[in-house]
């Protein structure tokens, strides 16, 4: 029988460079998940603080309605400021978010709410990397 030779060069290449590039693949999935994983918690976070403030508001309405019912009224109300316009207003911050909430004196159920804003900080960038500014 004939004793066929088998070079092993081309072989040892093609397993390299599929190597190569499953080392390539792996490194890059690993590091997206990490991205992934990173923007979640932030997310995580920001949503954790809206619905605080959130809950926050819910108690300061309910203290508003507990004042109304024992005959007090909106603007002596802790940390509630009343504007020219009759507006009572407080201003809730939780980490970098505000909850705006604003309500007026109403006749049938004691007040109406007629702001609720949550607002984030945000300043814009002054160094954008020396990019061209067209001067």
């Amino acid at each position: 029988m004939k004793h066929i030779p088998i070079r092993l060069g081309p072989l040892a290449l093609l397993l390299t460079v599929i190597s190569i590039c499953m080392t390539t693949l792996g490194i890059l999935a690993f590091t997206t998940a990490r991205a992934d994983y990173s923007l979640a918690e932030k997310y995580a976070d920001t949503v954790r603080e809206r619905y605080e403030l959130e809950r926050e508001g819910q108690f300061f309405l309910r203290e508003a309605e507990e004042c109304l019912a024992a005959g007090g009224s909106l603007s002596s109300l802790e940390g509630a400021v009343e504007d020219e316009t009759g507006v009572v207003r407080r201003n809730i911050e939780r980490g970098s978010f505000s909850l705006k909430v604003g309500m007026i004196p109403d006749g049938e159920s004691g007040f109406r709410v007629v702001e609720w804003r949550i607002q984030k900080e945000w300043e814009p960038e002054e160094s954008i990397g020396g990019l061209w500014t067209g001067e």
